[in-house]
């Protein structure tokens, strides 16, 4: 058809240009067969553009299985002192021509982090085979292909990798490293608080474990500088590959305490570096005591609760409105769906003037609570409502970021109108059904040096369910509380530059010092511009940083800083204000944990995934189990492209040079 409408506009363009020009013209001169040529070419090009005649072209193309080939970047390779031998098979299967041929070579190396195979070094400082089933999960989406991973098992961040990688999809390790079995002795794992009170003792639990054929004796102690504060023997034996020790240390001065363990026996070892743990202790003299009052019960409490107590500096008392009678004890109380039974409570509190926390829901007299409060003003119906919560960014009373608040599930209340009657700071506003409502779902409130919050809805034990659902763990959502009573625990004046940080860091952790800046109306100042100066005390050494803005404060990352205690000062330019600080960063490199690849991991994985485990000298076995495996073949598809015959723009170009020519010359011989 389209053949056709060419050869009909080729007739139509010429019988058209012969009309005009030639026919019953007697004076025919070179320039009317021009001028006859040039609007046959527009014509026809017009018509041509119309008509656009696309042809279709069919080819084959060979679509081969991926195979990744993934090397272990880590430190404990050259640690193990197999990263030769690691390359050296890398670089063998990466190469084998007959594997090219069969299969879509994608070669990559992880650490941390998971990239392209061309920075090959070992100096990874961390170890992540989780990333690597993520990662190839999103390149090789909906498609059956093997993994080769050279690598020692030994994985220090991540999920459990056993479980990362998909059951229909064949994983082969290479295990690199010696397997031979060496007497070895470790501390695996050292808990302790990060904080403890003076002239108190705190705890301390180290997991050690074993590794050998025959039975030993090991001295375990735990010293800070010169001085040994515990010590005790400890024994194993093949059957007996691990001990708990449990330690209480006394906590005699105030101030940040760093402590050593170790372990040692007079039987000789491969690997002394994991034997010794330092940890930190800050000993403070004080605890903040929080008093939560209720009526009822409710799973808010117990959620509230726990999430107060993850600081080892609180302690919270759970009581009921008529065992209130001394309330001198507690820093802030917590005033969980007041009602007429409160009454002695707020008597109490208006003489102390303790700070407060105000938690209303479908069992609160909002009556009662209109003549016990002045902030608020609470025109509420009996009828119950979902609240869903709306993060305000420009929320300055103290650093916190979104954790995800409008994912949360909706807080319940009853129906009404909340209304600010002083002057009041928002966190958060709610919505119904996605509508924003522009009340405040949590608030808080000072007045003469003293700090009130309030939330508006119960069922905040679900935000806690679902912080840990979607994070793996409650700590967001715990420091989220933490923050609100540490706010509230304090009558400090506000100051204008607030810095955020730890006291001390395990080396290879994330250190990152945030900050916020108050201009005079203490407003969020965006604008600011901010420095951190950090110092190595013992070497006097001294490195400059901008802080960068966040959303809501500003940040610097300080990672790589080697082992050390470091002062620093944070300054606003074009300010006087400045804060000076400290933090010690412990020596601990985790890739230097490991004496042997953990064999048993890259075995359940090989089993998981139908797979098979190799040892380096068996290379070339894998080889053939990859060439012959019936499996993976490779795939021709049917490619059909059209194209169109020509480009219309540069179609256009000659219609319209015609059509201008044409014009220059008829106007040149008077025609126009």
């Amino acid at each position: 058809m389209t053949i056709i409408l060419v050869i009909l506009s080729i007739l139509f363009a010429v019988a058209l240009s012969f009309y005009q020009y030639l026919y019953k013209n007697k004076n025919r001169t070179q320039t009317t067969y021009i001028l006859s040529l040039l609007r046959f070419i527009s014509i026809f090009g017009i018509l041509f553009l119309l008509i656009n005649p696309i042809f279709t072209s069919n080819s084959f193309e060979v679509q081969k299985t991926p195979l990744a080939i993934v090397i272990d970047n880590s430190a404990s390779i050259l640690d193990l002192k197999a990263n030769e031998k690691a390359l050296e098979i890398f670089n063998k299967i990466k190469e084998n021509s007959e594997l090219k041929n069969k299969f879509d070579l994608q070669t990559y190396q992880f650490d941390a982090e998971f990239q392209l195979a061309d920075t090959i070094n070992f100096k990874g400082k961390q170890s992540n085979i989780n990333k690597v089933a993520e990662n190839l999960k999103s390149i090789n989406k909906n498609r059956s292909y093997p993994t080769v991973i050279l690598t020692d098992g030994n994985q220090t961040s991540g999920a459990d990798f056993v479980y990362s990688f998909e059951n229909t999809n064949k994983v082969y390790p290479i295990v690199v490293g010696d397997t031979t079995t060496f007497l070895d002795l470790k501390i695996g794992q050292l808990n302790a608080n990060k904080y403890a009170f003076q002239k108190n003792k705190f705890p301390v639990e180290v997991f050690l474990q074993y590794t050998g054929s025959k039975p030993i004796n090991a001295n375990f102690s735990i010293s800070q500088g010169s001085n040994i504060v515990s010590k005790q023997t400890v024994s194993f034996s093949p059957s007996k590959k691990s001990v708990v020790v449990n330690v209480l240390l006394p906590a005699t001065s105030i101030g940040l305490k760093v402590f050593k363990a170790s372990i040692s026996t007079s039987a000789t070892e491969k690997n002394t570096y994991n034997n010794t743990k330092n940890f930190a202790v800050e000993i403070i003299d004080e605890k903040s005591n929080i008093a939560i009052v209720s009526s009822i019960s409710h799973p808010d409490i117990g959620a509230i609760k726990r999430s107060i107590e993850t600081n080892v500096q609180r302690k919270v008392t759970l009581l009921k409105p008529s065992e209130t009678s001394d309330l001198n004890n507690y820093n802030v109380v917590i005033l969980y769906q007041p009602n007429a039974d409160f009454k002695n409570v707020y008597q109490s509190l208006l003489t102390l003037g303790t700070n407060t926390f105000t938690i209303t829901g479908t069992n609160t007299d909002f009556n009662f609570l209109n003549q016990n409060q002045t902030y608020f003003s609470l025109k509420m119906s009996g009828q119950k409502e979902d609240y869903v919560a709306k993060f305000e960014s420009n929320f300055n009373l103290f650093a916190l970021e979104n954790i995800g608040f409008e994912q949360l599930p909706p807080l319940q209340n009853t129906y009404g109108t909340i209304t600010a009657s002083q002057n009041t700071t928002v966190l958060l506003t709610s919505a119904i059904r996605n509508i924003e409502t522009k009340q405040p779902l949590l608030a808080f409130a000072e007045n003469q040096g003293k700090r009130h919050a309030f939330l508006f809805g119960e069922n905040s034990w679900k935000w806690r369910l679902q912080s840990h659902v979607e994070n793996k763990s409650f700590e967001k959502y715990d420091i989220f509380i933490d923050k609100i009573i540490q706010f509230l625990s304090t009558n400090n004046s506000r100051k204008s530059l607030v810095v955020n940080h730890e006291n001390f860091y395990n080396s290879g952790d994330a250190i990152e010092i945030s900050a916020q800046f108050f201009n005079k109306n203490f407003e969020f100042d965006e604008k600011a511009r901010l420095t951190i100066s950090v110092i190595n005390k013992k070497k006097k050494q001294s490195k400059n940083f901008d802080l960068l803005k966040s959303n809501n404060d500003f940040k610097a990352n300080l990672d790589g800083l080697p082992s050390g205690q470091y002062t620093f000062v944070v300054k606003v330019l074009n300010s006087n204000t400045t804060y000076n600080g400290y933090f010690e960063v412990l020596e601990f490199d985790i890739e230097k944990q490991f004496v042997n690849p953990n064999l048993q991991k890259l075995k359940q994985l090989a089993t998981l995934t139908n797979g098979q485990v190799f040892m380096p000298n068996q290379s070339d076995a894998l080889i053939k189990i990859l060439l012959e495996n019936t499996e993976y073949t490779a795939i021709e598809k049917a490619v059909s492209k059209k194209t169109p015959l020509i480009d219309w723009y540069w179609l256009l170009i000659v219609v319209a040079l015609s059509l201008a020519t044409e014009w220059f010359l008829r106007k040149y011989n008077g025609m126009v």
